[in-house]
């Protein structure tokens, strides 16, 4: 059976952005569509199952952080914002909207597409890069079990429906089940930027996860809050 190509949408309102990067994608054997406008990025990514979008976060009609804030209400594919902001609050802001990585203007090609593969890997069924050495680890603890190997997430009715950051995020907390994580060991294990140091984004994608736990009947008090440090998950 032939494996199904990956598909990627690519949004800016350059031409000259949408060709270098569609071009590039293409030449690694992704498959491509491109979008020049928000309202367009919305529908088709609305109506097509991506397995990543490559979104610019100044457009007409919709700007990035708005598509990304609609989408997030039924989907979960990953999106790599581009912008020629490169602040750390824009980075902290686009982050905490929804976007599971940020890449300021001009890029390289071989930074795109290392983070390109990065969020395909951790994606459901992309191994898109080499495998680490625990990359097929099975997690299970209070009735929750993460597969690595294919990403999913799996409660007792059913799948979890997560980004591959708030996957990272809860692989993370439920690795050290019972055990305090500071906010800066859940950024460096969840998005592996040690830079950047900005607790807020934990929070928000922590609050993120906590809904989709109790969307899947899963008690999202197993996040618990230990004030003043972190983040445990409490083993139940």
């Amino acid at each position: 059976m032939t494996e199904a190509p990956i598909r990627i949408l690519v949004v800016d309102d350059e031409p000259s952005i949408t060709e270098f990067v569609g071009y590039n994608l293409r030449k690694e054997g992704y498959e491509v569509d491109l979008a020049a406008d928000g309202n367009a990025a919305l529908a088709m990514a609305t109506a097509t199952p991506y397995d990543l979008i490559v979104l610019d976060v100044m457009l007409p009609n919709l700007d990035g952080y708005e598509v990304v804030r609609r989408l997030r209400a039924t989907k979960s594919v990953p999106v790599l914002f581009l912008s020629a902001r490169d602040t750390e609050l824009d980075k902290v802001v686009g982050l905490e909207i929804g976007g599971d990585d940020y890449l300021a203007k001009p890029f390289g090609v071989r930074e795109l597409l290392a983070r390109v593969k990065a969020l395909l890997r951790r994606s459901v069924g992309h191994d898109a890069t080499a495998p680490s050495a625990d990359f097929n680890e099975v997690i299970e603890a209070s009735g929750i079990t993460l597969d690595e190997g294919t990403h999913m997430a799996t409660g007792a009715r059913g799948p979890i429906d997560l980004t591959p950051r708030e996957f990272e995020l809860l692989a993370s907390l439920m690795r050290h089940a019972g055990k305090v994580l500071s906010r800066d060991q859940l950024l460096r294990d969840a998005w592996g930027w040690e830079y950047l140091v900005e607790t807020k984004t934990v929070d928000t994608h922590v609050k993120r996860l906590r809904d989709k736990l109790a969307a899947a009947e899963i008690n999202p008090a197993l996040v618990e809050t230990v004030r003043g440090y972190g983040y445990r998950f409490k083993l139940s």
